[in-house]
């Protein structure tokens, strides 16, 4: 056979597998195309949403920040009341024991001036 018959052969089974493969490659280039679409729109979404989110999120943490912070405070100042609390309760304790002790040297005092009054009224009677 001759070769230029083998080539127009071979030409014409290129072109026809040519000619397959895009037929096969322009529904997955469209899809491409879509999927590309999609993600840029995704991608100005988030151009668009990601700024203020992260924004927020930064709002969230300075006021969780100061709210610990004021906890903080509020522990300390609850600490420092508890203190005097606890200094006052010292000295009322000092106080009723001091009280006690001259009540105590009172009605003993009393008994004993009670006592001696007694004795006396004896005494100037006989």
């Amino acid at each position: 056979m001759d070769p230029l018959f083998w080539l127009g052969v071979s030409l014409c089974l290129v072109a026809m597998s040519l000619t397959a493969v895009l037929i096969v490659a322009v529904p997955a280039f469209l899809e491409l195309s879509k999927a590309a679409q999609s993600a840029q729109k995704l991608f100005d979404l988030l151009a668009r949403e990601m700024p203020p989110t992260l924004e927020a999120m930064r709002r969230t943490g300075l006021e969780l920040s100061d709210l610990s912070e004021d906890m903080s405070q509020g522990l300390e100042h609850a600490n420092h009341v508890v203190k005097q609390v606890d200094q006052s309760l010292t000295d009322v304790k000092q106080q009723v024991e001091r009280a006690t002790v001259g009540t105590t040297s009172l009605v003993v005092g009393m008994q004993a001036a009670w006592r001696s009054f007694l004795r006396g009224g004896r005494k100037r009677r006989r």
